[in-house]
């Protein structure tokens, strides 16, 4: 259980520091004899601040009420 509330204390603290993160898709490959074309698209996913609290709060939470 305390593995789990690190875990969401530091998951937390990363969404509120970096506010989101960003992946590489590729799409759109085409193959015509020996040329290959492909496309790589770059996608952002951003994190609410409100979801980055919950995860700071609620490990908190879980790492206190285990010293108990």
């Amino acid at each position: 259980m305390r593995i789990l509330a690190i875990a969401l204390l530091a998951v937390g603290v990363l969404a509120l520091v970096y506010g989101g993160f960003s992946y590489t898709k590729e799409t759109h490959d085409a193959k015509v004899g020996p040329v290959e074309i492909s496309f790589s698209e770059k996608q952002r996913v951003n994190v609410p601040v409100w979801a980055g609290v919950v995860l700071v709060v609620s490990g908190a939470g879980l790492l206190l009420s285990q010293k108990k």
